[in-house]
This record gives C-alpha cells, structure tokens and sequence, in this order.
C-alpha cells in the first residue's frame, strides 16, 4: 500500500525536516508518557481497592445477618443459619457475635474490638485466622481454667502480649447489680497474634470462640450477625435479596459493598478523576501530532501536488496523514504500555513505595494492573491520535496541483 509506504518516508528525517522530526519524536514521547501515567495510575488505584477489599474481607462477611433494631441478640441461630447455608452461591454460614472492651497486658491498656466466632472442628474461620504469626486457632477450643483470645499483632505489641501469657478484659457493662451495671474483669490466655496486613484490624482487633465471648460478655447463647461467605462476592446482592425472605421482618441482610460504601465510592471517585486528570497528557499529545502534521502538509505541498496530479486520489492523500498520525500513536502507545507495565511489576515485587500503616492501614502501595485497562487504554489513546489527524488531512487534499507547481 503506497500511502503507508510514504507515510514511513514522511516521518524518516532529512536535513531540512529537522525541526519535523523533533516534534514527531516529542508527540510519540508525549503519547507514551500518557499511556504510562495511566497504566500506573489505574494500577495504584486497583492495587488499594483489591487490598482493602481483601483484608476487610478477611475478617468480616460478604453478607451479614443483623438485628435492624437493637435488641438482645439473635436467638435460636442455628436452624436460621442450616437454612441460609442452602442459598445459591453461600459457601458457609456461620454465627458472630461482635462487642467491645478494654484489654490490659504487661506494659499497659487498649480498646479491643472483640469478634466471637465458630471454632468447632469444620467451621469456617476468618482469612484472617488462616495464617497465624503464632499460636493456633485449635487452641480456642482448648477448655481450661482461663478462655482463650487471638489478637491483632499491633494490639499484641501495644500491650506486650505474647502467646501463653495472661490478658485482662475489661467489660465495661459485664454485670447488671442491684445497683445497675458495674464491669466485669476477665483473665484470659493469649492463644495466638494474627496479622492481616490491614492496620486498623491489627490493632484493634481479637477474635474468641463464641461460648467463651458469650460468657465474658454475660451473655445467653445468643449472636448479633449471621455472616455469609459466598463463592463470589459480587453476587452479593443476589444472595441477600434471597436471605431477606427467610430471615424474617426484624432481620435485616446487609452486603460487604453496602458496610463499606463511603470507601468504595471514594476509590470509584479516584479512579474517574485520575483517568480524566492524566488523560490531559493524551490531549497534549494529540495537540503535537496535530503540529506535526500541519507542518508536513506545509513542507510537502509540492509533493501532494505531484502524486495528484499522477493521480493519486483525494481518500488516499488524506491516508497519508492519518497513517502518519496512526504510526506516531501506535508506537507511542506500544512504548508506555511496555513501560507502564514494566514499572508495575517491579514497583510491586520490591516495593518501591512504602507507607506509613497507622495512616494509609497498608505497609506499602501495590500495583495491580488489568490486562482489560491495556485494551481500553490502547484504544483510546489511538483514538485520539487518529482525531489529531483530520484537519492535517482534510487540508492535504484541497492543495491544487496548478498552484503548488506554478513557480517550481
């Protein structure tokens, strides 16, 4: 095809095409600088959503069971719990029940959120739980004179906890007296530190088993939350559109997306300035593209005028310069998409980017790029360089021949 084969000419330098092939060189710069920024941006955003997502996942539920009013807790559990189990896609259904307290060790206190779980042989446990630092979920179930906990490994530190030593829970409204409600104080044995990656868990977090939580709390057999893991998340709404018909009028089914809305919403917000805020690149260099070609056009009217007036076609003159313009997003796009990935994975596998836990909840920024954001990327920055085209080309075709050759 001639019009591609003249359009690689076109773009080769010469002497007197220096300043040319400078701006050629700066848009297929410029194109990739774009596609790079927003492969590594869209990366960094995917990188903390799918962290996040998967450490809140790790220690709540992709569907919760819960009491829409306070009440006394969730009675008779077990049979509503067989019944949920047999929804479509609910991997496990299991009891929880969620409270508060001070924990005391031997360097000092904290607030600890304290989570009663299921610890029975089969039951499922929280991802959390699956990898201790030390200690072992079996030793939950291990019936002696003290219960036993599992705390975040930043509470553990905090308080100086260490596995097999003694921890006091403070209730603040363990006991109801005559006189009203006073707190209780519970020694408890530290049966294992967990460390999920998400600070806020690992500070402030401690996992039971569920009879010991209800004793400590003074409670009946009774659980506030009847958690779901499904075997995919996103039908989360589905399966808690079903729960609502057996679970009765005052239980509500509540999904991991609507307990974490505000976050998600703020990283969907992110993702959508970031692509509109880097995408300025992409116009910046279509703008040079634009430059460039108007340029060419200017430099290369006496050759326009001799292939039409061999006769060359107005479509295949104005073919020219779009493949121009095709050649220089192409190449651009091929070298930051090569780059941007590049960067991702070597950014991710060393961890280049560290943070501070206590304020971002991770130790460091991942980088998690989609083969689908390659495609789209790909397509829209070679859509704007084909955009820059059409003026260079519309005005290639309406050089006349007789008055680009009068004077040569």
């Amino acid at each position: 095809m001639f019009e591609l084969f003249i359009a690689r000419r076109y773009l080769r330098a010469k002497r007197k095409q220096v300043m040319i092939s400078v701006i050629t060189v700066i848009s297929v710069i410029g194109v990739a600088a774009g596609v790079m920024a927003l492969v590594v941006a869209l990366a960094v955003n995917n990188g903390f959503r799918n962290t996040l997502q998967k450490n809140l996942l790790g220690a709540t539920a992709h569907v919760s069971i819960l009491e829409k009013s306070p009440g006394p807790g969730i009675e008779h559990w077990e049979p509503l719990a067989a019944q949920l189990r047999k929804l479509p896609n609910v991997r496990t259904a299991g009891p929880a029940l969620y409270e508060s307290g001070y924990l005391s060790g031997p360097l000092q206190g904290s607030g600890v959120a304290v989570k009663g779980i299921d610890v029975r042989p089969g039951a499922n446990v929280p991802d959390s739980l699956t990898h201790l630092k030390s200690g072992s979920v079996a030793a939950l179930r291990e019936e002696g004179d003290l219960p036993g906990i599992i705390l975040g490994v930043r509470l553990a530190e905090n308080i100086g906890a260490v596995v097999g030593k003694q921890v006091q829970l403070t209730v603040p409204n363990g006991q109801l007296t005559p006189f009203g409600p006073r707190p209780s104080y519970v020694r408890m044995r530290v049966a294992g530190i967990f460390e999920s990656g998400f600070f806020d868990l690992d500070a402030n977090w401690a996992f039971m088993s569920l009879p010991a939580a209800q004793k400590a709390f003074d409670l009946t057999d009774v659980v506030n939350s009847i958690e779901l893991m499904l075997d995919d998340i996103y039908q989360a709404p589905q399966v808690a559109e079903a729960a609502e018909k057996i679970i009765g009028d005052k239980l509500a089914a509540t999904t991991w997306g609507e307990q974490n809305k505000q976050l998600l919403n703020a990283l969907s917000m992110e993702r959508t300035v970031t692509v509109i805020t880097i995408g300025l690149i992409q116009l910046v260099a279509a703008l040079n593209i634009l430059i460039t070609l108007v340029m060419m056009v200017m430099e290369k009217h006496r050759d326009i005028a001799i292939l039409i007036s061999m006769g060359a076609k107005t479509k295949q003159i104005r073919n020219i310069f779009v493949y121009e313009g095709a050649l220089i997003g192409a190449v651009g796009t091929a070298i930051g998409l090569v780059v941007g990935y590049a960067l991702c994975y070597f950014a991710d596998r060393y961890q280049w980017i560290q943070l501070d836990q206590s304020v971002y909840s991770i130790s460091y920024v991942h980088f998690e790029p989609r083969g689908f954001d390659a495609i789209w990327i790909a397509a829209a920055a070679m859509a704007v360089s084909l955009i820059a085209t059409l003026f260079p080309a519309r005005s290639a075709t309406r050089i006349a021949p007789v008055e680009a050759l009068r004077y040569e």
